[in-house]
């Protein structure tokens, strides 16, 4: 990368991803009722996910909770979170039509023509045609299972993306 620019960002999902909706193996409750839907939270993703060449950002509707809950789970400091404003009606129609994910136009444009990686369980073929033909800078979407969240190949895939389109880190 050179000197000035600013690094990759990646918009992490949460539900999906780090809280996976299969049948895996389930970490014991941590003590209240409201921690039970955490227990599928892998703890080892966190050092993982601070290793990428890039700025972490929650791309989730958990938003600032996602740094209450989530982040110290993970070992993670408190992250930028990404805010959803309310989509216009024409986007609405257009999304619609085109098959494209809510948070896409948002992502793109919080972007702001950084590189980027998005990982997501519900990202589509439509949602990265958009962003190949609307966003000016190279962006990885990258669809996660549900089922299982991030695995090792997922984070192989992302850093020698992130390596090979940025560089190594600075």
């Amino acid at each position: 990368m050179s000197e000035g620019k600013q690094r990759p960002l990646l918009f992490l999902d949460v539900d999906g991803p780090l809280l996976p909706f299969g049948d895996g193996p389930q970490r014991e409750p941590s003590g209240t009722a409201a921690d039970a839907h955490l227990t599928r939270l892998d703890p080892h993703l966190g050092p993982l996910l601070a290793a990428l060449p890039c700025e972490l950002v929650w791309a989730t509707t958990w938003e600032e909770a996602a740094n209450i809950d989530i982040a110290p789970r993970l070992g993670l400091p408190p992250l930028p979170v990404v805010h959803w404003p309310e989509t216009s009606d024409a986007h609405a129609r257009e999304d619609q039509w085109f098959g494209l994910h809510w948070k896409t136009r948002t992502l793109a444009a919080w972007a702001d023509e950084r590189p980027f990686v998005w990982v997501d369980d519900e990202i589509t073929e439509a949602d990265q045609d958009w962003v190949s033909t609307h966003h000016p800078t190279p962006a990885l979407l990258h669809r996660i299972a549900s089922s299982r969240g991030l695995t090792d190949e997922d984070f192989t895939i992302l850093d020698q993306w992130l390596r090979a389109t940025c560089g190594p880190p600075r």
